[in-house]
């Protein structure tokens, strides 16, 4: 077996008896086994029995987590055979906010760090008083339950603020990060018709700053829904505003005339609006997500207490901005009462070492990021467990993609070795997890460590059947809390059907090539939608990439499969580090490297050198949006990218005409 090849016989990493003991998971067991007369003996029990009992496991973690409401009614899950159309606490009342705002005391509640190296500290008092004069001020303003509130922000402390008070009143809460286009945010915006827009001065990336509001103002003349305007000072103390921008006024004097007071949390539905996320668009406008105030508190709840083991002492960061679902997964952190970082800017500004600078400095036990940030501080040759203590480290999360196993090794190997690394998957479409990190079971090469609690994850084959150990289709069988309550503007839900439920009626399918493992753990090929199918065998683009990205010529990669004489040829492009060119020599060692470590059906046909490949703004490959251009087809969205001007590179490419 190649040294490449999984699995491998011992884990990465294993949780101590002592960190067994004193999880958060550990306590829900005990727990459970107390109340409902069962014993558990390992997680894989827990998971059968959460899979098993869907009412009695979510009824369990509400109280575990102890969920804020006014009432929970005596129904957990109505219509529980549908899906879609199974109705999770439907007697139930509860505010989100209020369940992020349960603590009032002097403990830091956000600690913000920027990239031109500001550092501010809210108080969970300071943040509930903060919420209380925006929800004043929003409500006097118009805003009432049902309407909906935008940001157009930076990842700041004011953006998480604003969504709490908006929340608070019961309005929806929809977020763009600055370096959208116009045209990406109308896309957005335009449909759900904000009243209200949060938007900063601008914003610092790479050592410069950024103005927004000359965008801000283009956006506002093409919105007419929106009434008012609210600039928030980044950039400048006292930033004046454009006369474009006549609705506009500065956040001090929006919340000036009211003084903090005890916030009327409204009470609402658990299923009522409370975050509307968007798909990635990358095929058209996107579509607009909307989520549910009570399922995501309880499926965040779940993931931050249990699979995450977050305690009131920690410190939970994730590198995102506010177009990204991670954002607002990483806010419900405030649930726990742990402190959450925020941080604003490029992560290798001035140099690879921002984040784990902020890590040591801030005490972070919860480190976030992506796949690609793993692979880029490899790339770079940088080595934090030399460079840093990262003392109070505890977890480090993964996601965007597919983690590497070579990434796996690289982590513990030179970022820290006592450390549980949680590969975690999902996505905008269920704002969680399907996949995750667990504290209390070992960390595997390659592998995420287990299926979500609660979460009836299965892989179907081609034929739609469960297997195990085969490569097939992520799907959910059973309902859960975090399910879309709906897309926006489709109100027969057809569209939202036929994005999940159109192959496997009555059945979640979620679009990833995953396959389930010996140690029921999992791992991800890729979006089953980008698999590649030469001469019909199903083949993942994530393990071509990992072969490739081996190499230390090449930075990173993408695969599509080209239409080709009646059948599929895979080609391969690639971006080399800066001053190299691809020549024979080293097309033959990246199709050696495929062969060797994969299969003869992986080796590319074509390989091609390109100087960027396109990525949405989470930083996800866009293999469909390549496969269009290269066989001529108009790409209808290219505000959903990052860079949408590396598409032009994948144009009339003469080696794909020979």
């Amino acid at each position: 077996m190649s040294s490449n090849e999984l699995p491998m016989a011992q884990p990465l990493w294993q949780p101590s008896p002592k960190q067994i003991r004193q999880a958060n998971l550990t306590a829900f067991m005990r727990r459970v086994e107390g109340e409902y007369k069962i014993r558990l003996p390992d997680y894989g029990a827990l998971y059968q029995w959460s899979i098993d009992e869907p009412e009695a496991f979510w009824c369990a973690l509400w109280s575990f987590a102890d969920v804020r409401a006014s009432r929970q009614g005596e129904v957990v899950l109505a219509h529980g055979q549908q899906m879609p159309g199974a109705r999770w606490f439907p007697q139930a009342r509860l505010n989100f906010a209020e369940n992020l705002l349960r603590s009032r005391d002097d403990a830091p509640a956000i600690i913000f760090q920027g990239e031109d190296r500001v550092r501010r500290v809210l108080t969970h008092n300071q943040l509930y008083n903060q919420v209380s004069q925006r929800v004043q001020a929003l409500r006097a303003a118009g805003v009432e339950s049902g309407d909906r509130v935008a940001g157009f922000m930076p990842n700041l402390p004011e953006t998480v603020v604003a969504m709490l008070a908006t929340a608070s009143i019961g309005a929806a809460w929809s977020s763009c990060s600055p370096d959208f286009g116009v045209q990406g945010v109308l896309d957005r915006f335009g449909q759900i018709e904000p009243k209200v827009l949060f938007t900063a001065d601008g914003y610092f990336y790479q050592g410069r700053a950024l103005d927004s509001l000359t965008k801000a103002a283009e956006i506002c003349a093409h919105m007419p829904s929106l009434e008012r305007v609210i600039v928030v000072p980044y950039l400048e103390a006292r930033p004046a505003i454009p006369g474009e921008l006549p609705k506009a006024q500065v956040l001090g004097e929006f919340i000036a005339p009211y003084a903090p007071m005890a916030i009327r949390f409204e009470q609402l539905p658990f299923d009522h609006p409370l975050y509307i996320m968007y798909s990635s668009g990358t095929t058209g406008v996107p579509k607009c997500i909307v989520h549910g105030a009570g399922g995501t508190l309880i499926q965040h709840l779940k993931e931050h207490l249990l699979h995450g083991d977050v305690k009131p002492a920690d410190c939970l960061f994730y590198f995102t901005t506010c177009g990204w679902m991670m954002w607002n997964w990483q806010v419900t952190t405030l649930a726990t009462g742990a402190t959450l970082l925020l941080y604003d800017g490029s992560p290798f500004y001035p140099d690879g070492n921002a984040l784990f600078d902020f890590a040591d400095r801030e005490g972070m036990t919860h480190f976030g990021t992506s796949a690609k940030f793993i692979d880029s501080v490899h790339k770079a040759g940088l080595e934090p467990i030399k460079s840093h203590r990262l003392d109070s480290l505890k977890m480090m999360l993964s996601t965007g993609s597919p983690l590497a196993p070579e990434s796996f090794d690289f982590v513990y190997r030179a970022i820290k070795r006592d450390l549980c690394l949680a590969s975690i998957s999902g996505g905008t479409d269920i704002l969680s997890c399907f996949a995750l990190g667990n504290p209390i079971l070992p960390v595997w090469r390659g592998e995420l460590q287990c299926r979500g609690l609660g979460m009836r994850v299965e892989v179907f084959d081609e034929d739609g059947r469960s297997v195990r150990g085969e490569k097939g289709e992520l799907v959910c069988t059973a309902p859960f809390p975090s399910m879309p309550i709906g897309f926006w503007n489709d109100p027969d839900g057809t569209k939202y059907r036929a994005a999940y439920f159109e192959k496997y009626p009555g059945v979640w399918r979620h679009g990833d090539y995953v396959e389930l493992t010996e140690h029921d753990g999992m791992i991800i090929y890729g979006r089953s939608d980008a698999v590649l199918n030469p001469g019909g065998v199903r083949l993942g683009t994530a393990e071509i990439y990992r072969q490739v990205e081996q190499l230390d010529e090449v930075l990173e990669s993408i695969a599509i499969g080209q239409e080709w004489q009646g059948d599929v040829r895979v080609v391969l492009f690639v971006r080399l580090r800066e001053g190299l060119t691809l020549n024979n020599e080293l097309i033959a060692r990246i199709k050696q490297q495929i062969r060797q470590n994969c299969s003869p059906r992986h080796v590319p046909a074509v390989v091609a050198q390109v100087s960027d490949i396109p990525r949405t703004r989470s930083g996800k490959l866009v293999e469909l949006a390549v496969h269009d251009v290269v066989h001529g087809r108009p790409i209808k969205n290219q505000n959903a990218l990052s860079n949408p001007e590396a598409l032009e590179q994948f144009k009339d490419r003469p080696e794909l005409k020979a």
